[in-house]
């Protein structure tokens, strides 16, 4: 049967609760946590009823779903899960489910080779790995970068049709130095994802200049008729197309970085890039190499060389040298205070 979200939220909720055997749950506290839950991933404000609630417990006890889950009440009061190890989420696939998933295959492999769906590849590789891990019974044999704890992707339907039908939406948005959320009007232009993390491009209605945002730092959003949408035709995915990582200014200019890379490290950044532009200038004859990448100048850029220590040593241009040299200055001297 159908499932619209919100009820996807809720059974996911319900089923999170049950699963924590530290504290007991009754129908109220089961309501209260859909509600707070709803209103964080779907921006939902008034709640959810008792007789909804019930109607879920009652399909999540049924074959309709598929979950058949052990809800017992004990005490005639606090739900729990009759089998400890139960989840809705360790539910097998069916046949059916398989077959569904073998043409969804079939679908996205006519896109691989393609250059502009080259992501289609990993996740067809996924699919087809996870298939054939429920088809054998077999132990994984890949083991997929992911992040569990990862939060924002509820809103990524949401934003993305916002950006396709060019909607203005009011965001409650709360940085990680921020105390409290702020409310800003947001003409969304571009998704990014970045080290397994989602990220927003766009025009605050009060500011000039496009800004990043998190959205795990989206506490909600919702679309607004006014005021007009500000399309900006230069936020398109070339606007990152110079930088590592998410952060960029406009007007920001392009520099050639030079660095060494030590003869025990060269065939890793060799293999893996920092960024599409990267060339060899010089091959040292003790192995080490100088290589060179077009990027502008940010944080996500001196973070990728700090994270290589000493193997790594920037040459040009003066100023990013001088501020590594600082930076690394600050590490080490934090370090010596323990030593």
């Amino acid at each position: 049967m159908p499932v619209n979200r919100n009820a996807l939220v809720r059974y996911k909720t319900i089923d999170a609760c049950l699963r924590r055997r530290n504290r007991k749950w009754t129908l109220e506290d089961l309501i209260e946590a859909c509600s707070d839950a709803l209103y964080e991933y779907e921006g939902i404000r008034k709640g959810v009823s008792r007789r909804a609630i019930q109607l879920d417990i009652q399909l999540m006890r049924s074959e309709k779903l598929g979950y058949n889950a052990p809800i017992v009440v004990l005490d005639k009061k606090y739900y729990t899960y009759e089998d400890p190890e139960y989840s809705i989420a360790n539910i097998p696939l069916t046949q059916q489910d398989l077959n569904t998933l073998n043409e969804v295959v079939g679908i996205l492999r006519q896109f691989k080779g393609f250059t502009h769906f080259r992501e289609v590849d990993d996740m067809v590789n996924r699919l087809q790995h996870k298939i054939q891990m429920v088809k054998t019974n077999q132990r994984p044999l890949i083991d997929f970068e992911k992040n569990e704890q990862l939060k924002g992707l509820a809103h990524l339907e949401g934003i993305y049709a916002a950006i396709v039908e060019q909607r203005v939406l009011k965001v409650e948005y709360q940085s990680f130095k921020a105390m409290v959320p702020q409310t800003i009007v947001l003409h969304a232009h571009l998704l990014k994802e970045f080290r397994n993390r989602w990220f927003v491009l766009g025009m605050r209605d009060d500011r000039l200049h496009p800004q990043i945002f998190a959205l795990d730092r989206i506490k909600s959003f919702e679309p607004i008729d006014t005021p007009a949408f500000r399309f900006d035709p230069e936020l398109d995915a070339n606007w990152l197309q110079d930088a590592i990582g998410v952060t960029k200014t406009r007007g920001q200019k392009t520099i050639t970085v030079q660095f060494w890379v030590s003869a025990d490290q060269s065939p890793y950044v060799q293999t893996k890039p920092f960024h599409h532009s990267q060339q060899i200038v010089e091959q040292r004859e003790d192995g080490s190499t100088v290589f060179s990448i077009e990027v502008i100048q940010n944080l996500e850029l001196e973070r990728e060389f700090l994270g290589f220590a000493e193997d790594i040593e920037v040459l040009a241009p003066r100023l990013l040298r001088k501020r590594m040299a600082m930076r690394l200055k600050k590490a080490s001297e934090t370090y010596l205070k323990s030593v």
